[in-house]
């Protein structure tokens, strides 16, 4: 339960460590410098959905033969219908958005864009939680190395994403510290839903490859509503897409070298 407990607050302190850069940093970051941070985190997150989620998922269906991808299919599909759904009722604004998105709101900018970044780390605690609980339950398929490398892999994704949510909190008015304070709390429901799924997984420990997907699925809508627009907008450069690329190799490496 320690490794548990530990692999559950890493992507938390990931956050954390990243909003405490507004304390110590003066400027805004660069629009290139948000770009290549925003490509690292969509990359990372599409890998660890394919090689650390949907893979392990329909090698948990094996015995199914042919039809092995369909508990992942199926899962898939739930985790993309599930944010869109929280994308649609709950108001939020993304970097760089003038116009809000979800139900019309009285909130200040500053609240719906934390929630714009809180809405983007629940799929994440999420994919932690699955493969925690995997390993709990025995799964063969899940190794302690895999888990791990899942959760080191949404921490270091997790910093530039804690560093972009409380630096415009602090440029908008926010104090560093109230800014700091935003940015830690929005990765809070990292833990906070990494460790309901761990509570529910292995409670229904056949729903596994369903559930090990329905994360994959929430993390890459993430990815193409969120990340992948935000870091093309505005004039051109190819930096997005050649850190997307690094993102995506370190997050493979990391789960063959460590799995």
């Amino acid at each position: 339960m320690k490794d548990v407990f530990w692999g559950l607050l890493i992507p938390f302190i990931g956050t954390s460590a990243g909003s405490a850069c507004t304390l110590f940093m003066k400027k805004k970051l660069s629009r290139q410098m948000e770009r290549s941070l925003i490509g690292s985190a969509a990359g990372v997150m599409a890998a660890a959905s394919v090689w650390s989620l949907i893979l392990p998922a329909i090698e948990q269906s094996a015995k199914l033969g042919r039809w092995s991808f369909l508990p992942a299919f199926i899962g898939f599909w739930l985790g993309i219908l599930f944010l869109l759904l929280l994308d649609t009722v709950i108001p939020h604004l993304h970097m760089n958005a003038e116009k809000a998105e979800g139900p019309r709101s009285k909130l200040a900018k500053t609240t719906m864009m934390m929630l714009a970044v809180t809405l983007h780390n629940i799929p994440e605690g999420m994919a932690v939680g699955v493969v925690y609980a995997g390993l709990l339950s025995g799964s063969e398929k899940l190794t302690a190395g895999g888990a791990l490398a899942l959760s080191v892999g949404i921490a270091i994704q997790n910093f530039p994403e804690g560093a972009m949510i409380s630096m415009p909190l602090h440029a908008a008015g926010k104090s560093k510290l109230r800014a700091f304070g935003d940015g830690v709390l929005s990765g809070a429901v990292e833990p906070v839903f990494g460790a309901l799924t761990v509570a529910a997984a292995t409670v229904i420990v056949p729903a596994m490859p369903y559930l090990l997907s329905f994360a994959a699925g929430a993390m890459i809508y993430v990815v193409i509503e969120e990340l992948i627009p935000e870091m093309s907008e505005g004039e051109h450069s190819n930096i997005g897409v050649i850190m997307f690329t690094v993102g995506a190799s370190l997050m493979m490496a990391l789960d063959v070298a460590l799995g």
